[in-house]
């Protein structure tokens, strides 16, 4: 195994890949040797690594742009310092050397015949970082499937490497249960044939998906593919045909799935991007069939979001949803939040914001999907979207919500 003490020295800075495209046996010799090396600040974004949250040393700290995976136990734990920020500002955030990276580790398809490593299905973030980081310590992974749509890394960039051959993890999401369907279904209303969707992940994702299979000639640019997407680009669904960008083509950052997804992933028509394109401005801006489809915790009675803080944990992040909303509310064509109307006996449209952090403004809310119905709120005034969302709240609570909105 490599040894750290010769790329770090103590309050030296590290990010790695994250989700399926985590570095595992690098993190976790890098974990191991850490009382020789002394006190670290790391980055990473989504980690399935358990590790992280058993066998963290005190001298190392995380960062991260959000609570995501097992990154929630070390902020239940108070071992998570969360950057709010979009997912467009993380290129900026490491140009500027603001995130830890004097070292980088990722994950990497074998080298062609060029000596050059795609960076298989973890591009996003780490396209970027890449960049600006002057160690790169390299996992060659011989399952890890090389990908389009990125510049793959010359061999000699790397300042070491270990060779692996450790089947890819596979996404945990528990599969879609009845109300994730019932969400599902009231989306798939608001998507029309021919529209280019975004969506976040989970099961309450794999479940739009699946209820977009009536559809024709849906274009995609995500922020990850899943199986339920690969399943529609089966079906003939997904053909990106009338995408104003990158027509034909499923646009992505990473990958979230099964074995099958990542087999099938070097047959399939899809582009893997780096962050400062997937999720740019002005990129977003010129896809004008764009509908964003994004989850919440909580919807206050204004439309304000929080996708973030639960029970005072970081269970979310901002990532890239307001991105994405902002651009399908203003440049593109519907920017939809969908969510449970209740959660542990409680109601998720509340008159305030519990979690305190407002994610996406209200502003940037076309429409709130509950499984309880639609509520429609741009063009409306607070009082009108007050009583729409009110609307849509678990019957339960819906007399309390009704006297809040008539106090605003």
């Amino acid at each position: 195994m490599i040894d750290f003490t010769e790329f770090l020295s103590s309050g030296d800075g590290v990010w790695w890949g994250q989700a399926a495209a985590e570095p595992r046996p690098l993190v976790d010799a890098l974990i191991a040797q850490n009382a020789r090396i002394g006190p670290i600040r790391t980055f990473t974004g989504l980690s399935w690594n358990d590790q992280l949250a058993v066998n963290m040393p005190a001298r190392v700290s995380m960062v991260s742009y959000g609570g995501l995976g097992e990154l929630r136990e070390l902020s239940r734990t108070g071992r998570l310092e969360v950057v709010p920020c979009h997912y467009s500002a993380l290129p900026r955030m490491f140009a500027e050397h603001r995130l830890p990276s004097d070292v980088g580790l990722l994950q990497v398809a074998p080298p062609d015949a060029e000596g050059r490593c795609s960076l298989g299905i973890g591009v996003d973030y780490v396209a970027d970082a890449i960049e600006h980081t002057p160690v790169l310590i390299a996992e060659i992974n011989s399952q890890m499937p090389a990908t389009i749509g990125t510049e793959p890394i010359p061999l000699e960039r790397f300042a070491a490497t270990i060779t692996t051959d450790r089947a890819l993890p596979e996404d945990p999401t528990r599969p879609p249960d009845a109300v994730d369907r019932q969400i599902a279904a009231k989306i798939a209303e608001l998507v029309e044939d021919g529209d280019t969707v975004q969506l976040g992940v989970g099961s309450l994702g794999a479940a739009v998906l699946d209820a977009l299979a009536g559809h024709q000639d849906l274009g995609f640019h995500t922020g990850m593919i899943t199986d339920a997407l690969m399943r529609l680009m089966d079906k003939g669904v997904a053909t990106g045909r009338h995408k104003e960008v990158d027509p034909g083509l499923v646009v992505v950052g990473t990958a979230l799935g099964s074995a099958e997804l990542y087999r099938r992933i070097p047959m399939l028509p899809i582009r893997f991007r780096p962050t400062s394109y997937t999720h740019t401005p002005q990129v977003l801006s010129r896809l004008a069939s764009l509908v964003s489809i994004n989850f919440a915790v909580e919807v206050d009675l204004s439309g304000q979001v929080g996708a973030e803080v639960s029970g005072g944990v970081y269970v979310g992040a901002v990532g890239g949803q307001v991105d994405f909303t902002r651009a399908a509310a203003l440049t593109g064509k519907r920017s939809i939040i969908a969510l449970r109307s209740k959660f542990r006996g409680r109601s998720t449209i509340k008159p305030r914001l519990e979690g305190g952090v407002v994610t996406t403004a209200r502003s940037d809310v076309d429409v709130v999907v509950t499984e309880n119905g639609t509520a429609h709120l741009r063009g409306c005034g607070i009082g009108e979207r007050s009583r729409r969302l009110a609307a849509v709240a678990a019957p339960e609570f819906r007399d309390q919500l009704d006297k809040e909105t008539t106090a605003l």
